[in-house]
């Protein structure tokens, strides 16, 4: 495979870069403590409200089996169906593309399209396809998370789940490490079975929606709805340390983790307890679409990194005279923890969870 050095959003206004995990930049320091019992909260996985008539479409494609396997099950029956011929198109080594130091390995990049050889429709047979849409589902909390993962089964300009691509890094079949990496436009998930230390979801996620951030019609609205709503419970003061003139990034920019001085926001430790409560609901908000062992892997690191006290909350608009209801993006940051959501012109949602030594 010829390793891309940009992947192109069609409805971007310009190249969206392949990424890389940046793990040094930043020492150690406390983020996110979490309170009571927010750790198992967060963890679970929640039910979102259902308006589309998709659902049931998705929930009839389901293969009633597909619950009692994990996903890791499913990824080495999989494997073990493959074709030498196969192998040598969607699989790869464990440190395919790295550095002579290991760094920026393909596994840990995110993309925007399949991989060139991967394409779910030319690479894999119909049963295989079916072992993929099984796997998919089984790192999915469920047939909500699943309709809005494919945008209604649109799957955007991949145009179909088949125009999606899927790679496996490494070998499932026994002990070894492993990476099985679903990627497509707007979309780069994984599973690892826990190869990867220290880092949720396998490596950084990406996801996002060529529909505009603040439109309904954005299958992820709803999660710029509820931060807009932790915004508006700020009073003057932390209102005007959240708001940030400029952009917080977009790609690999957007997965670099920054130093505590660089960091932007109203910190959660100056928040009341009702605001508190917000950033909490909002937190099992975006965990809500994957299944729960995700979640809590989430959780756990978010505890090893010192837990919540000093996460940062910041509100990005590109000119200081738009008004304050219209944000371009937002951004939860602490050590070892980003999400980084761009909400204009449509929705690029950057995710880098690890454990900062």
């Amino acid at each position: 495979m010829t390793q891309p050095k940009t992947a192109y959003c069609p409805d971007c206004t310009a190249d969206v870069p392949v990424t890389d995990v940046a793990r040094t930049e930043v020492p150690r320091r406390d983020f996110l403590r979490v309170v009571g019992g927010a750790a198992a909260a967060l963890g679970s996985a929640g039910i979102l409200p259902t308006s589309s008539s998709g659902i049931a479409r998705a929930a009839e494609d389901a293969a009633k089996p597909a619950a009692s396997k994990p996903a890791e099950a499913l990824i080495r029956e999989l494997f073990a169906t493959l074709t030498d011929d196969q192998k040598k198109s969607v699989v790869f080594p464990w440190d395919h593309g790295a550095d002579t130091q290991g760094n920026n390995p393909t596994r840990l990049q995110t993309f925007n399209s399949a991989l060139k050889g991967t394409r779910i429709g030319e690479a894999y047979s119909k049963p295989q396809q079916e072992l993929i849409n099984r796997t998919l589902r089984a790192i999915l909390s469920g047939d909500e998370a699943y309709e809005r993962l494919t945008r209604h089964g649109k799957w955007d300009s991949s145009g179909s789940f088949e125009g999606n691509g899927v790679a496996i890094f490494g070998d499932p079949s026994g002990d070894q490490k492993f990476s099985w990496m679903f990627a497509g436009h707007h979309l780069t998930l994984r599973c690892d079975g826990n190869s990867q230390p220290g880092a949720a979801f396998g490596g950084p996620m990406y996801y996002g929606h060529s529909a505009n951030g603040h439109s309904d019609q954005n299958v992820y609205n709803y999660q710029t709805k509820q931060v807009m709503s932790v915004f508006d419970m700020l009073n003057a003061k932390q209102q005007e340390r959240a708001i940030i003139v400029g952009h917080p990034g977009d790609g690999k920019e957007a997965l670099r983790f920054r130093t505590v001085e660089a960091r932007q926001g109203v910190a959660y430790s100056e928040l009341d307890e009702s605001q508190k409560k917000l950033v909490t609901g909002v937190l099992r908000t975006l965990l809500n679409p994957f299944r729960k062992e995700d979640g809590d892997e989430v959780m756990q690191l978010v505890q090893a990194n010192g837990g919540m006290e000093k996460v940062q909350l910041a509100f990005y608009k590109d000119n200081a005279e738009k008004g304050n209801d219209r944000w371009d993006a937002w951004r939860l940051e602490g050590p070892g923890f980003i999400w980084n959501y761009r909400v204009l012109p449509h929705v690029h949602c950057f995710v880098n969870i690890i454990q900062k030594a």
